[in-house]
């Protein structure tokens, strides 16, 4: 039994590390046969974004095998473990279950929506789809074997798959009957519809708390989008269909392709080489290593996309330099490296900004264009306060010696290099945001592994091993909130939501400054990418009303979110800062306030002086 387990999880691995292979290679193939011999390979557009729908799913279980989703998990730091246990256990089961009903929603919606006469390449739709009740059938396999139960409460997660197969129960008639149900089916899903409607609000409170709880944020946004589409009326394989339409969109490609070049950054040298680069550079004077620390969190952020993959890979490295080797207060270098994590969220080509353009149907080089000047203001108010501290606590100096210099520039120059080759070949039109992602895969591959050589061969599965986890939860997430947004969007939530707040507020100004004060509270509480498609459709219908650009409200929106990492009781970049340096929350959270009060100041002067969103983009 163990070798078939051994031999399944190994072909798991494999078929998703091939199709996150694959799904670089193909991009990197159609814009070469396009720009030198203006062919095409055959039916690339749709074997790309089927590779990402199964790629979605394969990571999705991998990282449920590692339980690596991403979660509020207040409970983490609790130091009763039996509290502990009991809120794993309460979270396990809750997974089983409303992903069981993600996998019978998902049969339904193959055999009723997909036609078998769709063909991708040579495969027919339905086979590349077939992955939405297997993954999502693994995980609840794996949630519910991953509670930690003992004795006859070993039988709580058997129960747990069978309540979810009970409620699945309108979706298995459609997948027997079609849409031709027998009058007992009829009054069994008026019976669900019902007691959907009735139970919505104390529902939706019992998923709050289990979010806080430690829920998987993908399970507790699915399970909230079920629960609205079923009590409004509509059917619960919907869900499926929106989780489809998600990862099978060409935008979202990019995500992973930006994610596994953010890794394979982060797994080699290029840290050490930038850095000696920084400090050979600016050394010589005061607060020079702060402005090597600040840079270098702002490029890793901006390839990954997610600030805690710059705190976990860079912290500890930046943290000696900046303690022991500069002699740098402890409090003030976590202080720093923690709100530095996320400051390159603004800047080309980062995740999130790709994202804003997809929800709102934005320009992208209009975002990116946007992003520069705030971020640039945002880095540079973190590099004048540590200059400032550089100077108060007279911090030692290194000699500036040219010939060290610029033997450090020389060796780190293709790095430094890397976003304005993308930005130059997307900004000429030559390279499209998916070949542009595949384009910095290949190019950090070939430098890091055949150049630099600072990974080998036999390691490159490690890095798609570290960067499975991460592009697992980041599509999860948004295969789920996309449900949720279809939800809120096909009931004109946005809308109603706008025209109430415009008859309570006339006010431009004091809207924005709600605006500001909400979106730091939506930034303690969920992920950057759920807030996108799940609170930016609800917000943009408003902004638009206001006369606030589209671009401005993106940047407005993307530098709240920022903040609101660093924003007690419960931003995120507080928990991984705790856990990498190994200290207490609170402690973190106090190192980390001077920062968030800088952080704040810029918000405030962005969100009132748009032409700083705005002025590059006229010239575009």
């Amino acid at each position: 039994m163990k070798k078939v387990a051994a031999f399944l999880w190994n072909l798991e691995q494999g078929i998703c590390y091939f199709s996150l292979a694959c799904l670089t290679l193909l991009p990197v193939a159609e814009s070469f046969l396009r720009v030198f011999f203006h062919s095409r390979v055959p039916a690339s557009p749709g074997l790309i974004v089927h590779l990402l729908l199964c790629l979605g799913l394969l990571s999705g279980m991998m990282t449920t095998k590692a339980e690596d989703h991403l979660s509020v998990g207040l409970l983490e730091y609790n130091t009763n473990d039996r509290l502990k246990r009991i809120f794993a256990a309460g979270s396990g089961l809750l997974s089983a279950f409303i992903l069981t009903v993600f996998c019978w929603c998902s049969v339904s919606f193959i055999k009723i929506y997909l036609s078998p006469s769709q063909i991708i390449g040579f495969i027919p739709d339905q086979v590349f789809a077939l992955v939405l009740p297997i993954g999502y059938g693994v995980m609840a396999f794996r949630f519910a074997r991953l509670t930690p139960l003992r004795g006859k409460a070993r039988v709580l997660p058997a129960l747990a798959v069978f309540l979810g197969t009970l409620c699945s129960l309108p979706a298995i008639f459609k997948f027997l009957w079609g849409f031709d149900l027998p009058d007992l089916a009829y009054r069994i899903n008026g019976l669900f519809f019902t007691l959907a409607w009735y139970l919505k609000t104390p529902a939706l409170i019992f998923l709050v708390l289990a979010a806080l709880g430690g829920t998987p944020l993908f399970v507790v946004i699915g399970a909230a989008a079920l629960i609205l589409i079923q009590s409004s009326g509509g059917e619960i394989d919907v869900v499926s269909n929106q989780i489809y339409t998600a990862l099978t969109q060409n935008t979202f490609v990019a995500i992973p392709l930006f994610t596994l070049a953010g890794f394979f950054l982060s797994e080699s040298k290029a840290g050490e080489r930038l850095l000696l680069t920084f400090k050979s550079l600016f050394g010589w004077f005061s607060g020079g290593i702060i402005i090597a620390a600040v840079c270098m969190c702002a490029f890793f952020t901006s390839f990954t996309g997610a600030s805690g993959v710059t705190i976990l890979a860079l912290g500890g490295i930046l943290y000696t330099v900046l303690s022991e080797n500069a002699s740098y207060p402890p409090k003030f270098s976590i202080g720093l490296l923690t709100a530095s994590g996320s400051i390159g969220l603004l800047f080309p080509p980062s995740l999130p900004l790709i994202l804003v353009g997809a929800a709102t149907r934005t320009n992208t080089i209009h975002l990116f264009l946007g992003g520069i000047f705030p971020g640039l203001i945002l880095v540079g108010g973190m590099i004048l306060f540590g200059i400032i501290i550089s100077v108060k606590t007279k911090i030692p100096l290194e000699p500036f010696c040219l010939k060290k210099a610029g033997t450090a520039l020389k060796n780190s120059a293709p790095e430094i290099l890397l976003p304005f080759l993308l930005v130059a070949g997307y900004f000429s039109g030559v390279l499209s945001l998916v070949e542009i992602g595949a384009a910095a895969v290949l190019y950090v591959f070939v430098l890091e592994v055949f150049i630099f050589r600072d990974i080998k061969p036999g390691e490159i599965p490690q890095v798609f091993a570290k960067a499975i986890p991460i592009i697992g939860g980041i599509l999860s997430i948004l295969a789920l909130a996309q449900a949720l947004s279809y939800y809120i969007v096909d009931t004109q939530g946005p809308e109603r939501f706008a025209r109430w707040i415009q008859s309570a507020i006339s006010s431009k100004y004091l809207f924005l400054l709600i605006l500001n004060l909400s979106l730091l509270v939506i930034g303690c509480l969920i992920d950057i990418f759920s807030a996108i498609l799940i609170v930016l459709p609800l917000i943009f219908p408003l902004g638009m009303s206001y006369g606030i650009d589209p671009v401005h409200l993106g940047i407005i929106f993307l530098i709240n979110m920022e903040a609101g990492f660093l924003t007690p009781p419960v931003g995120m970049n507080l928990f991984l800062a705790s856990y990498r340096f190994r200290k207490p929350f609170a402690e973190v959270s106090r190192h980390v306030v001077p920062f968030l009060l800088i952080q704040l100041g810029v918000v405030f002067i962005v969100t009132y002086v748009p032409v700083l969103s705005t002025w590059l983009t006229k010239l575009y």
